[in-house]
């Protein structure tokens, strides 16, 4: 049986809003887990960039999707933060969709059985239509 070795990548979240009015999208770039994302994010931009209040000037949040395309992998501590995020949404009236999981990340959902509690759509565009 051999070792299987992670190796580290940067990690970064892009906030763009989306195609309708109140529509954030989160891009999430890189492996997902605690080392990574606080080694390449400073202190606080996390938070900052999961905020949920409007930009100035920015209609209210409706829909917060969280684009996956670009992390090939997620720890149990990024799902963490994740379902953390998707319960802020819940206590504020937001919609939250994830999108385009990989295999490995799809498994984690899977096993922690979140597939079931937080809602999955395969693209940004099918996401923005629900």
């Amino acid at each position: 049986m051999g070792w299987q070795t992670w190796n580290s990548g940067p990690f970064t979240i892009e906030r763009k809003p989306g195609n309708s009015a109140g529509t954030v999208i989160l891009r999430f770039c890189g492996p997902f887990t605690v080392r990574d994302a606080y080694t390449s994010l400073p202190p606080g931009e996390l938070n900052r960039l999961l905020g949920l209040e409007p930009a100035p000037g920015a209609e209210p949040a409706k829909l917060n999707i969280l684009d996956l395309t670009t992390c090939p992998f997620m720890d149990s501590s990024g799902l963490g933060i994740i379902a953390t995020h998707y319960i802020r949404c819940q206590k504020q009236g937001l919609k939250m969709i994830i999108v385009g999981l990989s295999p490995k990340v799809r498994e984690v959902f899977k096993i922690t059985k979140m597939d079931t509690v937080i809602p999955i759509a395969a693209t940004v565009e099918e996401a923005e239509s629900k």
